[in-house]
């Protein structure tokens, strides 16, 4: 379902920041310099069709931006991305919502936003709504929501979609712990009918007890990948090392 071929990312990050005005103009006339930084080095990935990956490292090792390259808002600076099947990506809270637009109307926007028609939201809306449980609030303004209330709307719209590939980021952490059972148990119900996810977390509980593969990204290099328990050891023991 998803192929990785020798796949880079480079950021240019300035080596000068251009704040006022003068320091704009006086750059007209200089050469600009930057530093190349690698947020993923030569990845090669394949997930297979019904499998559930897990992807766990430190922060800055690459994670967020490796869902973002399969979900198709960053592009690869060199390699190539095989996705076979359309992706429903659940990665950072509040993409896409209006905060002065009510919950309903947040319903129809962030699933316009995902590629769903309207017929599609339609169809879905009364199942979104029971499942996030926002019932009482449809009519509210978003921004007057908590933050794990937004979690719950932007989780329910995202699984409704029916494509074949899920892409989930650590924001399920914001959730409450009624929500996230709710989550998991959608997790093992697109298990069983085969859907293929990638999960990102920190919960290495729910890394080894939902994936059937992990890889550990380390300065943007899959370090290890395998068995759940196997490559949960390796960051277990890595991550009690004294930093030199």
């Amino acid at each position: 379902m998803i192929h990785f071929d020798q796949v880079n990312k480079v950021f240019y990050l300035p080596h000068e920041r251009k704040v006022t005005l003068r320091q704009r103009f006086v750059s007209v006339f200089q050469k600009n310099t930057y530093e190349k930084f690698y947020a993923l080095l030569k990845i090669c990935l394949s997930v297979k069709r019904g499998e559930c990956l897990g992807v766990i490292g430190r922060n800055g090792s690459g994670k967020s931006t490796l869902l973002k390259l399969i979900a198709k808002v960053l592009e690869p600076t060199s390699g190539k991305i095989i996705i076979n099947g359309e992706v429903a990506p659940f990665l950072e809270l509040g993409v896409g919502f209006q905060g002065d637009l009510t919950v309903r109307d947040n319903i129809f926007l962030y699933g316009a936003l995902l590629g769903m028609g309207r017929k599609q939201v339609v169809d879905k809306y009364d199942w979104i709504i029971e499942f996030s449980a926002l019932g009482k609030f449809v009519d509210a303004k978003l921004k007057h929501l908590s933050s794990g209330m937004q979690v719950r709307l932007a989780f329910s719209i995202t699984v409704s979609i029916e494509s074949p590939i899920l892409l989930v980021d650590e924001v399920l952490a914001v959730g409450d712990i009624d929500f996230q059972q709710k989550c998991y148990n959608v997790f093992e119900q697109f298990k069983q009918i085969g859907k293929t996810i990638v999960f990102v977390s920190h919960d290495l509980g729910a890394i080894e007890k939902f994936c059937d593969r992990v890889i550990l990204l380390e300065n943007g290099q899959i370090k290890a990948q395998g068995y759940p328990r196997d490559i949960l050891d390796i960051y277990r023991k890595a991550s009690s090392d004294p930093v030199i």
